[in-house]
C-alpha cells in the first residue's frame, strides 16, 4: 500500500513504549464474570438450550370421519375408486357443478365493485331480510310485524355455534335435544357451547324407518321447555322426514311441554325440488304459534359450499323483543368471528332479491334434486338386479342428499377393501356421488357384501 498521504517507511517504532511480557500476560488473564454475564449466557440461545416444546403434551386429535375417507380415497390408485362419502352436489359426469343462475348473480356482484369492507357484526341486513322471506314465505306475519330476529352467520355452521353459545346464557334449560342419529356435527358444536346434548329416538334401523313412535314419547318425556333440534328437511343423514300429519303432531306436542323447537334447513330446495315445499314444517310451526329458531344454510341448495354463508333468525313476541334477541345475537358474534364475509351473501342477496333469477334457481335446484331421485332408482334397481333377496326401498322412500343405506361398519369397511367404495361408517352414502356410469358397480358391490 502506497499512497502520498502514508509511506510504509515513514512508520517509527519506540521500542520503550512496547509492552512488557507481564504486561501482555496481565491483559490476556480471563476477567471475573458479573452476575448480568451469567444471565446473558443462560439466556443467549434458547432454542439450543431447551430440549423440550411448550406443545410437547399436546396428543394427536383423531381424523375428522369425512376428512379421512377425503385422505383414505385420495391415495387408492385403483381405477374403480368411487367416493360417495361427500355431502357435496356433483354432475352426472361426477364433477362440481355451479348453478347457471349463480354463476349469473356472481358476476353481477363482481361487475358491481362493492369493495372489501368490513360488514356488519350482524352480516347484510338486505341479505338476512331476503333469507328469511326464503324460509318463513312472503306473507310471513312475524316477519311483517317486525318480530323476527336475524343476523347472517359463518354457514349453518357458525348459526349452531352462535345459538348454542346464546341458549347456554338465555334458555330455560342448559340442554338440547337432537334426534338419533343427527348430522355428526351437531354434537361437538352444542357441546363446546357448554351445552348438554341429550337424543330423542328418530330412526329404527331394524326396519329402516322413522321411529315416530318413540320421537314423540321422548319428546313428551323431556322437561317442559326444552330446546329441540329438528332437521327442516333432508333429514342428515337418514334422508327420511316427517309426513306433514306426523309434523303437526310433533308441533302439538312442543306446544304442549312448552318445547322450544330450533330448526336446521340446510336442504331447503333440494329435498323434494321445490323451496316452499321443503319449508313446509318450520312455516307450520310458525302459523302453530311457536316462536322457533332457526338456522339456515346456503351451501346445499346454491352450491356455496366455500362461501359459509347463512343466517341465524328466532320468532319473538314483539319487535322490542327481537331487538333485544338480535343484540345478544351480536354479543356472540363479535368476539368469536366479529363479522361474516360479503361475497357469498351478496350472491344469495342478488338471486332472491330478483323474481326473475328466484325462480330460476328453483327450477336449477330441482333439476339437481330430479337428478339424485333418478339415481335413488337406479340404485334400487340394480341392487335387487344383482340378485338381492333383501327389501331395499327405503333408498327411493328417503329424500335429500343422502341415503341410510343400512350398511354395518364392518360392511362398510369390506365394500372399501374390496371395491374402493367410500361412505362414512354409519353407512350413510351420498347420492350426490352416485352417477348413470357407477351406479350398477354401486350396487353389484352393496350386493356383495351384504348377501
Amino acid at each position: 500500500f502506497q499512497s502520498s498521504a502514508f509511506r510504509y517507511s515513514d512508520l517509527q517504532i519506540d521500542c520503550e513504549r512496547l509492552p512488557s511480557i507481564a504486561m501482555i500476560r496481565a491483559l490476556l488473564r480471563p476477567l471475573p464474570r458479573s452476575p448480568l454475564s451469567l444471565i446473558s449466557r443462560a439466556t443467549a440461545s434458547p432454542i439450543s438450550r431447551s430440549s423440550s416444546s411448550a406443545w410437547k403434551e399436546v396428543p394427536a386429535g383423531p381424523p375428522d370421519p369425512i376428512v379421512g375417507l377425503n385422505d383414505a380415497f385420495a391415495s387408492d390408485t385403483s381405477p374403480s375408486r368411487v367416493n360417495v362419502g361427500v355431502g357435496a352436489y356433483r354432475d352426472d359426469d361426477g364433477r362440481p357443478y355451479v348453478l347457471p343462475v349463480v354463476a349469473e348473480a356472481e358476476a353481477l356482484v363482481i361487475a358491481g365493485a362493492y369493495g372489501n369492507e368490513y360488514s356488519a357484526i350482524g352480516g347484510d341486513a338486505e341479505f338476512c331480510r331476503l333469507a328469511c322471506e326464503f324460509a318463513y314465505g312472503p306473507g310471513s306475519v312475524p316477519a311483517a310485524e317486525g318480530r323476527v330476529a336475524m343476523s347472517q352467520t359463518l354457514s349453518g355452521t357458525g348459526g349452531l355455534r352462535v345459538f348454542g353459545e346464546f341458549l347456554r346464557k338465555f334458555g330455560a334449560h342448559k340442554h338440547i335435544y337432537v334426534p338419533d342419529p343427527t348430522w355428526g356435527n351437531h354434537i361437538p358444536i352444542f357441546g363446546n357451547a357448554g351445552i348438554e346434548v341429550r337424543k330423542y329416538r328418530y330412526y329404527e334401523r331394524a326396519t329402516d324407518s322413522l321411529d315416530f313412535a318413540g320421537l314423540c314419547e321422548d319428546l313428551h318425556a323431556a322437561p317442559e321447555g326444552s330446546c329441540v333440534l329438528l332437521h327442516a328437511c333432508a333429514h342428515n343423514p337418514t334422508g327420511q322426514d316427517p309426513t306433514a300429519e306426523q309434523w303437526a303432531e310433533i308441533s302439538g306436542i312442543c306446544s304442549s311441554r312448552g318445547h322450544l323447537p330450533f330448526f336446521d334447513a340446510a336442504y331447503q330446495g333440494f329435498a323434494t325440488g321445490d323451496a316452499p315445499t321443503d319449508a313446509g314444517a318450520l312455516r307450520k310451526f310458525v302459523d302453530d304459534g311457536h316462536h322457533i329458531a332457526l338456522v339456515q344454510s346456503f351451501s346445499k341448495n346454491f352450491g356455496l359450499y366455500g362461501q359459509r354463508v347463512g343466517c341465524l333468525s328466532a320468532v319473538c313476541a314483539s319487535p322490542e323483543e327481537a331487538k333485544r334477541v338480535e343484540s345478544q345475537f351480536k354479543i356472540v358474534i363479535r368476539p368469536m368471528y366479529s363479522n361474516p364475509p360479503v361475497h357469498g351473501a351478496r350472491i344469495v342477496k342478488t338471486v332472491l332479491g330478483d323474481e326473475r333469477m328466484t325462480g330460476d334457481f328453483v327450477r336449477q335446484c330441482g333439476e339437481m334434486a330430479a337428478r339424485i331421485n333418478s339415481m335413488r332408482t337406479a340404485l334400487r334397481d340394480g341392487i335387487v338386479a344383482a340378485g338381492s333377496q333383501r327389501k331395499w326401498d327405503h333408498i327411493v322412500e328417503q329424500i335429500g342428499m343422502f341415503a341410510y343405506s343400512g350398511l354395518s361398519p364392518e360392511q362398510v369397511d369390506i365394500m372399501r377393501e374390496r371395491h374402493h367404495i367410500y361412505c362414512t361408517a354409519d353407512g350413510r352414502i351420498s347420492m350426490a356421488g352416485v352417477t348413470s356410469g357407477n351406479v350398477e358397480y354401486i350396487a353389484k358391490a352393496i350386493h356383495d357384501v351384504t348377501k
